[in-house]
């Protein structure tokens, strides 16, 4: 397979601050809900003017809640959830108030990753569940949660978006306010602390995961497949490619390393949220790349019978390794649900280097039909057209 093909399948199938409960006063202590609902402590919370509203029985391990906040726009949603397993979206077990016949009601969303998937049950039992909106054009959710015993200090997300002219839920906005909107609420004490800090920390390590694999698997080992598939065949070029050849390759492989590591502490910090498949993949390339780099050692001279052999098997794992990376990092993409900005710089700095082997791709082949045609020429000369006697 060519460094072509390599492109042509992977393109195929890639395709804050503390804020203390207030007991009076104004802020979220003068809010007034129907229905006689009452809590005992609420917090302002430090992003997209929101409020949260509890009574918590320890005993039962029970949470009563109101979140208010305002949607971007006339009719959009609001959402409000804890997280069992960290700090961010993914994991969180949401409550989320969506219109519905001139008004709003509540539905409930275990989010598993950076994109919703249809309504469901949550890991916290749940009742009570309602949604109205105020006179001021916030919105109000309501509900009650069972916990687990024990619980003193929650995880809490919180977010707001708009909807489309059908009525669908479109994408928070990324601002600093939107990305910010989580932290940790204390039900017994009423802190509520912004880990708006610990969010960009993680998103950082994510970002981070991501460039390093797409420099290393997804733009440095094809280069390097490009510098030993054609280089080569220019005998000046000998043997400068396979110096680039193999600077490229252990480059990549160290920063590949790099980005798997990271790819393993970012798991480890997301207990119970595992993408199985994003996973796998990566476990495979970095397995294929570590064989790759011992195959080095046992790398036989040119004549050796079994050079062939070795060949065989270092162009094939090779090639693998790129289609599976350049892949996976469509998948992290995906998963990271990073902007199309991104998406599009990496299609586009994959298909220079598919261009790049297009050229090459003919260059050499007219470089080795010219060879072979000339080794021809000087064979039947050699031999006046017939074949040379032997000693």
């Amino acid at each position: 397979m060519s460094v072509l093909g390599v492109f042509l399948v992977s393109l195929l199938l890639a395709a804050a601050a503390m804020a203390p409960a207030r007991a009076a006063g104004g802020g979220c202590a003068a809010e007034k809900f129907s229905s006689n609902r009452v809590y005992a402590a609420c917090s302002d919370l430090p992003h997209l003017g929101a409020s949260v509203h509890w009574t918590y029985d320890a005993a039962a391990s029970s949470l009563s809640v109101a979140f208010v906040a305002a949607p971007p726009s006339s009719g959009g949603w609001v959402a409000w959830g804890l997280n069992p397993t960290g700090g961010g979206m993914v994991g969180t077990q949401a409550l989320v108030a969506l219109t519905k016949g001139g008004g709003y009601e509540v539905q409930t969303f275990d989010i598993e990753g950076y994109t919703l998937s249809a309504p469901g049950k949550l890991k916290y039992p749940t009742s009570d569940l309602a949604a109205e909106l105020a006179g001021d054009g916030r919105v109000r959710i309501f509900g009650k949660l069972t916990l687990q015993n024990g619980t003193g200090e929650v995880n809490q997300v919180w977010q707001v978006g708009a909807v489309s002219s059908d009525g669908s839920m479109m994408p928070h906005d990324m601002s600093k306010e939107n990305k910010a909107a989580m932290g940790k609420l204390n039900l017994l004490t009423g802190a509520a602390t912004s880990s708006g800090g610990v969010g960009g920390s993680n998103l950082r390590k994510k970002n981070t995961h991501g460039i390093l694999n797409a420099v290393s698997w997804g733009l440095l080992l094809p280069m390097g497949a490009i510098f030993a598939r054609y280089l080569k065949t220019f005998k000046s070029a000998d043997p400068a490619w396979f110096y680039l050849h193999v600077a490229c390759q252990l480059i990549g492989y160290g920063v590949g390393v790099s980005g798997w590591a990271t790819g393993i502490h970012l798991g480890n910090l997301s207990k119970g949220i595992t993408y199985s498949l994003h996973r796998n993949i990566g476990i495979t390339v970095f397995a294929l790349g570590t064989l790759q780099i011992f195959a080095l050692f046992l790398r036989p001279k040119k004549d050796h019978k079994y050079r062939v052999y070795w060949n065989a098997y270092h162009h094939s794992v090779g090639y693998t390794i790129i289609i599976l990376g350049i892949i996976n990092i469509f998948k992290g993409m995906s998963i990271l649900n990073v902007e199309q900005k991104w998406k599009t710089g990496y299609i586009i700095a994959i298909s220079i280097l598919g261009g790049i082997a297009v050229i090459l791709e003919a260059v050499t082949w007219s470089i080795v039909l010219k060879r072979r045609k000339e080794e021809n020429k000087s064979y039947n000369g050699a031999s006046n057209g017939h074949l040379p006697l032997s000693m």
